[in-house]
């Protein structure tokens, strides 16, 4: 089947009022996670036809805020997701990220290499709950799903 040009994200923005600046390292994988959306995914809203679609993603008394426009910036709709079932994924990634930056600067490959599958094991898991939690409402592919809880724990690096 070929893919319909129309079921993609064509912009993707995180809400200002919902993070704060991150380190070099963490500036870095929140573009490049926009960059990487950006350039390929799957996004579709079932029931409608209208995407391209455009997306905001916030946090809102401790939910993560899907406002998803169109292409234009019309609003849509916006999705609210408790990010109850996130919790335990997103401290365990926060603590593997923490010991990663922490290696890669004075760490053998070996040792570096090891973090990382662990970070990208639970990155995987993430992503999965993720298409999981929004089945029904967004569909998404696992790799956008991967990208996006990049942007889903750049909220948590407040401070």
């Amino acid at each position: 089947m070929a893919e319909r040009t129309n079921e993609r994200l064509v912009r993707v923005v995180l809400d200002e009022a919902s993070i704060g600046r991150g380190n070099p390292d963490q500036e870095h994988e929140r573009a490049v996670a926009i960059w990487d959306i950006v350039e390929t995914n799957h996004f579709a809203v079932p029931g409608r036809d209208d995407g391209p679609y455009a997306l905001k993603l916030g946090l809102v008394e401790a939910k993560l805020a899907f406002e998803i426009q169109t292409e234009a910036g019309e609003p849509l709709m916006t999705h609210l997701l408790s990010l109850t079932p996130f919790r335990r994924v997103i401290r365990d990634y926060r603590t593997v990220c923490e010991s990663y930056y922490a290696a890669i600067r004075t760490a053998s490959p070996q040792k570096i290499e090891a973090i990382d599958m662990g970070r990208r094991g639970l990155h995987n898991e993430a992503a999965e709950l993720l298409v999981e939690r929004l089945s029904g409402k967004v569909e998404i592919d696992f790799d956008t799903a991967r990208r996006i809880f990049t942007l889903i724990f750049a909220l948590h690096w407040k401070g």
